[in-house]
């Protein structure tokens, strides 16, 4: 998928299931910055063709310390965004 180069200002929202993700995506629209909300397990490869300005980590109702809880692959801070 091509960058969209009418929305050269992006910023990508990785959901893990917060009940304020919705909120949080208005609030950055409400700042003029085009976003689009994403499941946290988007691709790397997805990420990248994205080519968001900032990621948005939206937490979820699970800690980071429970056994199964949803975490960020490391590669995603490599990406240098």
């Amino acid at each position: 998928m091509a960058p969209d180069l009418r929305h050269t200002d992006r910023v990508l929202i990785l959901d893990y299931g917060s009940q304020y993700t919705q909120l949080i995506a208005r609030r950055v629209r409400e700042s003029r910055v085009y976003c689009e909300i994403h499941p946290f397990n988007m691709t790397l490869e997805a990420i990248r063709d994205f080519a968001p300005k900032g990621i948005i980590l939206s937490g979820g109702p699970s800690s980071v310390h429970d056994d199964g809880a949803p975490h960020s692959s490391p590669q995603l801070f490599a990406l240098g965004i």
